[in-house]
């Protein structure tokens, strides 16, 4: 069981994502506000970020830069879930490399089931 840590401003659609996770094994501590997720992260220690970059009070972007100044979380994976197409987020954002993100999916292409398939890809433990 993962923890994630999901930050979706669309109140349908975390509902029912987090409701899917939540079914496929995982807790989800889901937030409409960054900050609040930014202020959670400390007390839930997740296993991975899903983000959207579309949010209300601050970017998506300026959560990542925010949540990678801590060494404890610099390590953590993100997946970018957002309706910003990557290429359009590769083009404005000079350092998406340097936000170490694992995975981009973009919301009018992806599934809810694509999102947990990348989860469970990205926390599968490597065999040695």
């Amino acid at each position: 069981m993962a923890r994630i840590l999901f930050i979706e401003p669309d109140r349908i659609l975390g509902a029912n994502a987090k409701r899917i996770m939540k079914r496929a094994g995982h807790g989800v501590d889901w937030h409409v506000d960054p900050q609040a997720a930014m202020d959670s992260a400390d007390s839930i220690r997740p296993d991975i970020v899903i983000l959207d970059l579309m949010l209300a009070s601050r970017s998506g972007v300026e959560f990542l830069y925010e949540f990678r100044s801590y060494p404890e979380w610099s390590e953590v994976p993100v997946i970018i879930y957002s309706s910003v197409p990557a290429e359009e987020f590769n083009a404005d954002y000079i350092g998406f490399n340097q936000l170490d993100i694992a995975a981009y999916h973009y919301k009018p292409a992806a599934t809810i089931a694509e999102l947990l398939r990348s989860v469970d890809r990205i926390l599968q433990p490597v065999s040695r």
